[in-house]
């Protein structure tokens, strides 16, 4: 008998990371709880429990003879899904609690790089109003404000003027635009550069770098408009040396593993290092403890060995093999409603894609049944293709989006043009 795997999430990441695992030959069968419709194509099945319904995912999961569950998204993970997993004797991949709080709070992340010397922004923590705006004030901008907590991707403003910045900590300090998230906050020094995702599997002490990928948060083109959870991606990044990715594994990525396990906070399952390449170095822009969306969608189609299998070794105490395709590109842009990451309506008719021939779609925000999806999300959906070069990739992606009905949605058209540098 093979693999019978729970994955924990509903968005396009989970797709991903259900649809990768399903094509192993070690597995039978993949849950998804709580998925969504557009899974169903793919011969997931889902499941209709909510994702911080422990006991209920616990329940399934002995009742099921799950073999392992493989935790998406960042809320569970700070909620301790991982901790009552293992305290039930259930295998679940996942940071624990204690190592999850490198995503959950941007001041214990940056307190965790200032003792253990790892390369970052210049920043301060604040609480209260008056002596944030002092710090902007004897600072300048551009400067960036954070929520010191999980504000799903929108927590994060870069303020070109005085004004905006303290717009900002008003909304977070005073406003409680964030709620508890944004109670606290840190302000850091702009930094100036090209951005990189770097991902890894890691087990302890143990770090298995994934292949870099580079995500667009803003909403338009050209970088414009309000931060979003990300409106495309593309792997491998080809105007980052290798020389720069060498550096922020042996300078941050294991010194940061081993930071945390020297705090007794000792991390296993992915570590997500959004990192930027400065003239000094690379140097980290924030922590995420799981995969991000949408670099997943592009960078587990880089992946050469068994996805299965890798967290089966990481899980069962072996050694993984991790391989990655070592020509070609995977590119991936976001259809998004109208109006997102603000107000937007809901509703509006999936074009249904029949000749995708190599191209994938990832569902994120959707209901229905797989011949008729609505969107439901902000993100509706993602459509990646993979090419020799990266603008075949985007070439193959911004094709079958132009032949689309895509009313009521809007996508950036610029996903990928940062690394077309022939």
């Amino acid at each position: 008998m093979g693999l019978t795997i729970l994955v924990i999430g509903s968005g396009g990441r989970e797709h991903a990371i259900a649809q990768k695992l399903i094509q192993s030959p070690k597995v039978t069968t993949v849950f998804c709880a709580k998925g969504n419709a557009g899974m169903k194509k793919e011969g997931i099945q889902l499941v209709d429990i909510v994702e911080d319904d422990h006991p209920e995912l616990i329940k399934f999961a002995k009742e099921n003879a799950i073999d392992w569950t493989f935790v998406g998204p960042e809320q569970p993970l700070l909620n301790g899904i991982i901790d009552d997993f293992t305290a039930a004797g259930l295998l679940a991949f996942g940071p624990l609690k204690a190592a999850a709080l490198i995503e959950g709070s941007k001041d214990f992340a940056k307190e965790l790089m200032n003792n253990y010397e790892i390369p970052t922004a210049d920043h301060r923590t604040f609480t209260n109003y008056e002596e944030a705006k002092a710090y902007v004030l004897e600072k300048g901008t551009p400067i960036v404000i954070k929520a010191d907590g999980l504000a799903a991707g929108k927590g994060v403003i870069v303020a070109q003027d005085v004004e905006s910045a303290l717009a900002a900590l008003k909304d977070m300090l005073e406003h409680n635009k964030f709620g508890a998230s944004g109670a606290k906050v840190v302000i850091e020094e702009f930094l100036s550069g090209e951005e990189f995702s770097l991902l890894a599997f890691v087990r302890e002490q143990e770090v298995y770098p994934m292949v870099i990928a580079q995500d667009h948060k803003q909403a338009y083109e050209g970088d414009r408009g309000p931060n979003t959870g990300g409106m495309g991606a593309y792997a491998p990044v080809p105007q980052i040396p290798d020389e720069m990715v060498n550096d922020a594994i042996e300078t941050i990525v294991k010194p940061t593993v081993r930071g945390l396990a020297a705090e007794g906070r000792s991390f296993t399952g992915i570590l997500y290092t959004g990192l930027i390449a400065t003239e000094q170095g690379p140097k980290v822009i924030e922590f995420n403890a799981r995969f991000g969306d949408p670099e997943t969608q592009v960078v587990l189609q880089r992946l050469e060995s068994d996805f299965a299998e890798i967290v089966d070794d990481l899980l069962n105490g072996r050694q993984p093999k991790v391989e990655w395709k070592k020509e070609g590109y995977s590119l991936g842009v976001v259809v998004a409603a109208a109006g997102y990451p603000d107000a937007y309506e809901k509703g509006h008719q999936i074009p249904n894609f029949s000749d995708l021939n190599t191209a994938h779609i990832y569902y994120a925000g959707v209901k229905g049944h797989e011949d008729q999806l609505v969107s439901t999300g902000g993100r509706i959906y993602l459509v990646e293709a993979s090419g020799k070069t990266l603008r075949e990739a985007q070439k193959a992606v911004y094709r079958l989006l132009d032949k689309a009905d895509t009313a009521g949605t809007f996508y950036r058209k610029d996903i990928g043009f940062k690394g077309i540098i022939d």
